[in-house]
């Protein structure tokens, strides 16, 4: 019986917080071919990562992809192109 009345305080409990869920957090309905999710899975758990952190990863490589100067953070280069270095004397 204490099982049933913790489910029904649970879903209540679900119920109240639905928006306020919806509104932090976002998920997304999609698919991977199962052998590659399965290799996926495979390698996640051999390193102990999560499914958000393969997100954020693949979301910060295909940004600095775009954005040079994410980029050079990311990666900790400090050395500058030709017209950076002019660029940066001027603001000296």
């Amino acid at each position: 019986m204490e099982k049933k009345d913790r489910a029904v305080k649970d879903k209540r409990y679900e119920d109240k917080h639905k928006e306020e869920r919806k509104a932090k957090c976002m998920v997304w309905g999609t698919s991977v071919p199962r052998e590659k999710a399965e290799r996926i899975n495979e390698f996640l758990k051999r390193y102990g990562y999560t499914k958000v952190q393969l997100i954020e990863a693949g979301y910060e490589e295909l940004l600095a992809r775009h954005d040079t100067d994410f980029a050079k953070l990311k990666d900790g280069y400090d050395d500058f192109f030709g017209f950076e270095e002019v660029d940066k004397k001027k603001t000296e």
